[in-house]
């Protein structure tokens, strides 16, 4: 009966509550604490997430790991938090700089997330690296390379766009599922430790895609860059 109706809203309890009254919004800036990376790393032990805000290529150079990558660029930015974190549990921000933090406190505010966060991390992820803390990598491989490792048979390519994306064009052997759904329903047959590029329209849902993988146990992942639009500027043969 829903098929082909819009997305529900992301926190929609808080968004009608806010609405009708029954939660109000603060009328103050949304604030949260700015802690040292020591406190954050003792934060995460006690079951914190980590939110990682910054482009897809920063997240790729380095990240605090088990982060989620969910981009303040995006115009969807607050929605796909309410899509993908899972509820209730207190969030620690990661931001390219103090400016882009408190944007991001804004906007969760706007569906009532910004009551989530318990702290930013002070001096972003330059902090963390010189507190010497562990850091993660993953790859951005491009459509030029991602076509030759394809044709040599040795990697396999998770498409996460949505239906109609994927229903326009991909890559013929690749998996599918849509990145709002791996939280919940990672693809059955993958080998978690084996060579996966994963992609969508642009590389910013593939990265929040991977992010999410690298949580479940994935070790070798690579972030496709530039998407579905970088591999078809680079082939036009490969799509069925």
């Amino acid at each position: 009966m829903n098929e082909g109706q819009p997305s529900r809203p992301a926190n929609m309890d808080n968004i009608v509550a806010i609405n009708q009254g029954r939660q109000p919004q603060p009328m103050t800036d949304p604030q949260a604490p700015a802690l040292s990376p020591q406190v954050v790393r003792q934060r995460i032990a006690d079951d914190h997430l980590v939110l990682d805000t910054r482009h897809e290529a920063e997240f790729g150079a380095g990240h605090i790991p088990g982060a989620y990558n969910i981009q303040l660029a995006t115009g969807q930015f607050e929605q796909r938090v309410g899509w993908i974190l899972p509820e209730q549990s207190p969030l620690i921000l990661v931001a390219a700089n103090e400016a882009a933090a408190q944007r991001a406190l804004y906007k969760l505010a706007f569906v009532g997330l910004d009551r989530r966060v318990a702290a930013i991390l002070d001096g972003g992820m330059d902090a963390w690296l010189e507190a010497g803390l562990p850091t993660y990598t993953v790859p951005q491989i491009s459509a030029y390379d991602l076509r030759q490792q394809l044709e040599q048979g040795t990697i396999e390519v998770l498409d996460v766009r949505d239906n109609a994306e994927w229903g326009s064009g991909h890559i013929p052997g690749a998996r599918h599922i849509f990145y709002r759904d791996l939280e919940h329903q990672l693809p059955a047959g993958l080998d978690p430790q084996a060579p996966l590029a994963v992609l969508c329209s642009g590389g910013q849902r593939s990265s929040t895609a991977i992010s999410i993988l690298l949580r479940h146990g994935f070790e070798d992942v690579r972030n496709v860059s530039g998407g579905m639009g970088a591999y078809e500027a680079a082939t036009s043969n490969d799509l069925t």
